[in-house]
């Protein structure tokens, strides 16, 4: 018994012994060799004209090189299998793009040189992970930008090489100025290759000023499933509302904001006829609406706080005002007027005043001229009219303080079949906006004496070129029946508009603006389709 126990014995430990020489081996046998195509010394591996990344390299590699090698791309992961490699050094390879965690699990990786390849494009997060990193190169590629922080975590640089790419010094390398002012790696001197207002300056001697790099869109924000003529915002109480003329349901449609639900909502309503405008005017806080209508005479309606609706307090002349088309609000001297724009052949274009009860004729402009817009403007301090006609030139007319009405003072020559004028300002300086509905719209400046054209706009069924400002941003909206509504943005320098966006809106026939909870919104009425409202908000390109 004793003797088979200790024979049992010996023969367990030669099992073990067996077992464990036998691992050994394995282990020795399945260490990764030299890949194919690739020339590896004791701590080096040198890989020339090979097709792919391989993905395992003998233990003891402590740098690798490729060279002239016929890869696409160094996908994720690729050196996974080399966590050893302090050195990695790619050049004189077809390859154009590293995908993000090329690198991962290189954690000892000090230097990376990628030079004279033809990349044109890095993954953000390409550099992930390599935290040990002192000297990158990037020098020789083919790259115009990189993307946003695509150094970020890497904290040991000491050096970066990114000379002989064609780097484009837009918004979109922002980033890198920013980081170049804030790190402690040397970069050597990169020469800008655009745009033009940068092209050869040095990357190096620019900083983050030196970009304007904020711009803006008009986005759809909120569709209203009704059509509409006319337009108007204001301001009521402390409130914020915009109100509508409906041609086809005869109605003022009255929206207000709600600060919870973000959205424009219904307020109230006055039912008319044919309605084609509909303008407020608030006078010692009390709310009145200017209603013209086709058919049926015009009307003015006041609010009624106590009973929270419109109440119709007076109609206006209807031998005057027989085919109303406009109507301009405003006030002289304190004094509070209306104007409506008469486009029949009998109808007189006629200013109204308010006398502290009621609204009467104050004076009648001139008749037979089929008026289609008249605006308000003051003209070197100075009130003035301006007043369209599909008659005549725009005529421009000035108040006279001593006989406190309009006198006919110029015309706009050169400018037949002008539909509606708007006018804005740039600093100083005034200009309109002429709409023409085929033809050339224009933009006209004042130079003191006579209005002088700036810019032609082609116009293709166009019935507004509405000029609207926000902040420092001075736009123009050249509507279009048969094509996409433009947007056009001022250029200082030009001294004038350039195109900025389009919008698609069916038939537009009025724009207004509406500032809420520091938001701005522009409204959109459609003849045609479904009336719009767009948020101007801003982009910072920088973070494109």
């Amino acid at each position: 018994m004793g003797y088979g126990n200790k024979t049992l014995k010996e023969c367990t430990v030669l099992l073990c012994v067996a077992t464990i020489l036998l691992l050994a081996e394995s282990r020795r046998v399945k260490q990764p060799r030299c890949p194919a195509s690739c020339t590896c010394t004791k701590d080096n591996a040198l890989c020339e004209n090979i097709r792919s990344v391989p993905h395992s390299f003998p233990p003891d590699v402590f740098s690798l090189s490729f060279l002239k090698s016929g890869f696409t791309q160094i996908t994720g992961g690729s050196f996974l299998h080399s966590p050893a490699l302090h050195l990695l050094l790619f050049t004189a390879n077809t390859f154009d793009s590293i995908d993000e965690d090329a690198f991962l699990g290189l954690p000892h990786l000090e230097y990376l040189f990628i030079e004279n390849n033809k990349i044109a494009s890095i993954s953000q997060y390409a550099f992930r992970g390599l935290k040990a990193v002192i000297h990158l190169s990037l020098a020789y590629n083919n790259l115009g930008t990189l993307p946003k922080d695509v150094f970020k975590g890497m904290d040991a640089l000491v050096k970066v090489d990114l000379k002989g790419n064609n780097l484009e010094c837009d918004c979109k390398l922002k980033w890198l100025v920013e980081w170049m002012h804030t790190t402690n790696a040397m970069v050597d001197q990169i020469p800008c290759s655009g745009p033009s207002l940068f092209q050869g300056k040095l990357i190096n001697d620019l900083v983050p000023g030196s970009f304007d790099c904020i711009t803006a869109e008009f986005a759809s924000y909120q569709p209203l499933m009704f059509e509409s003529i006319s337009v108007e915002s204001f301001t009521f109480g402390m409130d914020k509302f915009v109100v509508f003329a409906q041609p086809f349901t005869g109605t003022c449609s009255f929206l207000e904001w709600d600060h919870v639900e973000t959205v424009f909502r219904t307020y109230d309503s006055i039912q008319s006829t044919s309605t084609v405008v509909c303008k407020p005017m608030v006078i010692d806080n009390q709310l009145f609406i200017f209603v013209a209508q086709l058919f049926g005479g015009s009307h003015i309606y006041k609010r009624d706080i106590s009973a929270n609706k419109f109440i119709k307090i007076q109609d206006i002349d209807i031998l005057k005002i027989r085919k109303p088309n406009d109507i301009e609000t405003f006030l002289i001297d304190g004094e509070s007027f209306f104007v409506i724009a008469d486009s029949s052949k009998a109808g007189y274009t006629t200013v109204y005043k308010w006398n502290g009860n009621g609204f009467y004729s104050h004076q009648s402009l001139h008749l037979w001229y089929r008026d289609t817009d008249v605006e308000y403007l003051e003209i070197s301090g100075k009130p003035h009219l301006i007043l369209a006609s599909s008659s005549q030139r725009p005529v421009v007319y000035q108040w006279s303080k001593s006989l406190k009405q309009f006198d006919r003072r110029t015309d706009i020559p050169e400018m037949e079949d002008v539909f509606a004028v708007k006018h804005f300002k740039v600093k100083s300086e005034l200009f309109i906006c002429l709409t023409r509905f085929i033809g050339d719209s224009k933009v006209m400046r004042w130079d003191g004496a006579m209005f002088k054209e700036v810019q032609t706009m082609p116009s293709r069924g166009s019935m507004v070129f509405q000029p609207v400002s926000i902040g420092n941003w001075q736009y123009a909206i050249l509507g279009s029946d048969y094509s996409l509504t433009q947007v056009y943005q001022w250029d200082l320098k030009r001294g004038q508009f350039v195109h900025f966006q389009d919008l698609n809106i069916q038939a537009p026939r009025a724009f207004s603006l509406v500032s809420i909870d520091n938001r701005e919104f522009l409204l959109a009425s459609s003849f045609r389709g479904k009336t719009q409202i767009y948020e101007h908000i801003m982009i910072d390109l920088s973070n494109n």
